[in-house]
């Protein structure tokens, strides 16, 4: 009669070496693990769009899955999916973001959490629903894309700076445009994971502090140049962000801090769109004093303009190609 009893009280034993391995309780999804996927995971898998339809805004959200299935295996770390994404078992590693990825001690609260489980919070709490875990709310406002959770859309009170549309490239873009996105390298090596990357123009300007109509990210993401991006809308930005956008550039490109980008003077210049009859593209004044039009090139059609950016803000045309 005493062995029942001995093999429930080893069994508690057991769930509590496992619930605080190490000496340490085990983790909770609001306190360890909730910021951290707020930090560096839900500009991708929130809840509107998630990305793999994962969405990682939620406890129950997370251990609901994603389009193929659990990531989550309660119990057995190393046979979860999320866990796997994040050592970089299992490619492409996670976040897209990275590097730098998550630390180790970051890694090791989603293994223990579930190792113990996987639990909701409030499990464990007489006559409480898990599934009215509260979302995880920030206190501070983020000053980097990496950090950003604001709403992407939220009404701008002030000149834009990249604290408000670095989430929106986030959400949208760097699943492709990072150092190892889902199609490898980033497309044309240009990156939009950092306001250093987004503004570089060693290569060519895609931003043009000042001029969104002399801007390729804008020309992109209003479907001016094709391929419209994100390259896989729709659905595309929504006007509210391509108004954010916009407003960015208007206003000077400004970092997190409110200081304006340099004016990236002689960069090159390479833009898409509608080659009106009056010169101009999508009503962007070109300098075409001495540029070479291709015979495919035609005035109301489709077109490639290459060319560099004068000091006076002139877009000096150096060729006019068709589609």
């Amino acid at each position: 009669m005493e062995r029942p009893a001995r093999s429930l009280a080893f069994a508690l034993v057991v769930a509590f070496v496992v619930g605080t391995a190490g000496g340490q309780p085990a983790p909770t999804y609001e306190a360890d693990l909730a910021p951290i996927l707020q930090a560096r995971c839900v500009m991708c898998h929130a809840s509107a769009a998630p990305s793999a339809g994962l969405a990682l805004d939620g406890v129950d959200a997370l251990l609901a899955g994603a389009a193929r299935g659990p990531v989550v295996v309660p119990g057995d770390p190393d046979a979860s999916e999320l866990v796997r994404r994040l050592r970089g078992d299992a490619l492409p590693r996670m976040p897209l973001t990275g590097p730098p990825y998550l630390s180790d001690q970051e890694i090791d609260l989603f293994v223990r959490w579930i190792a113990a489980g996987a639990a909701p919070d409030r499990a464990a709490a007489p006559g409480a629903d898990a599934g009215d875990a509260a979302p995880a709310t920030e206190d501070a406002e983020p000053d980097s894309p990496g950090d950003a959770a604001a709403s992407p859309a939220a009404a701008p009170t002030g000149p834009v700076t990249f604290a408000q549309v670095g989430p929106i490239l986030l959400q949208h873009c760097v699943r492709c445009h990072t150092a190892t996105g889902v199609m490898g390298p980033a497309p044309e090596g240009y990156r939009l994971d950092a306001y250093t990357e987004t503004l570089r123009s060693d290569d060519r300007a895609r931003v043009v502090p000042f001029a969104p109509e002399a801007s390729e990210l804008i020309r992109r993401v209003r479907g001016e140049g094709l391929p419209r991006m994100p390259l896989g809308g729709p659905p595309w930005l929504s006007d509210a962000e391509i108004d954010q956008l916009v407003a960015w550039v208007a206003d000077g490109a400004q970092d997190a801090d409110g200081a304006p980008a340099p004016v990236p003077v002689g960069a090159e210049l390479r833009l898409h769109g509608t080659w009106r009859a009056d010169g101009s593209l999508d009503g962007l004044p070109l300098d075409l004093a001495g540029a070479r039009i291709d015979d495919d090139a035609r005035r109301g059609g489709y077109v490639q303009v290459r060319g560099v950016l004068a000091a006076d803000g002139r877009i000096v045309v150096e060729r006019v190609r068709g589609p």
